[in-house]
């Protein structure tokens, strides 16, 4: 099992960044493809980004591509999204999983204009 704790999120201008973290705990983390998913309101959650175990390669959805990085540092057991240039339809709360299984609570981003 793995327990896993998301921060960072915020009221945040259109335009603006913002670094979002995950803390990991419990089972090896490094064993794990981490992802960031996001659920904005009334639609279905999304994932927006996902980072390979050691190697660490990056997928993104076309819509986050070229604003957010995904990242991770395995020696802590954290997960990190930075997110540039904000946009409106980015408010969301943000999620936290680990290999598909395990989930966060989440962290709500709000975007303001």
């Amino acid at each position: 099992q793995v327990q896993l704790v998301e921060s960072g999120g915020g009221l945040v201008q259109a335009g603006g960044s913002l670094r979002l973290s995950c803390a990991a705990s419990g089972r090896t983390f490094s064993n794990y493809v981490m992802n960031w998913y996001r659920q904005a309101p009334g639609k279905e959650r999304e994932l927006v980004a996902g980072i390979t175990t050691t190697v660490g390669n990056t997928n993104y959805a076309a819509s986050v591509k070229g604003r957010f990085t995904i990242s991770r540092d395995n020696a802590k057991s954290m997960l990190y999204l930075q997110i540039d240039i904000l946009k409106l339809e980015d408010t969301a709360v943000y999620y936290c999983n680990a290999g598909m299984r395990h989930w966060g609570k989440g962290t709500l981003v709000t975007v303001s204009s």
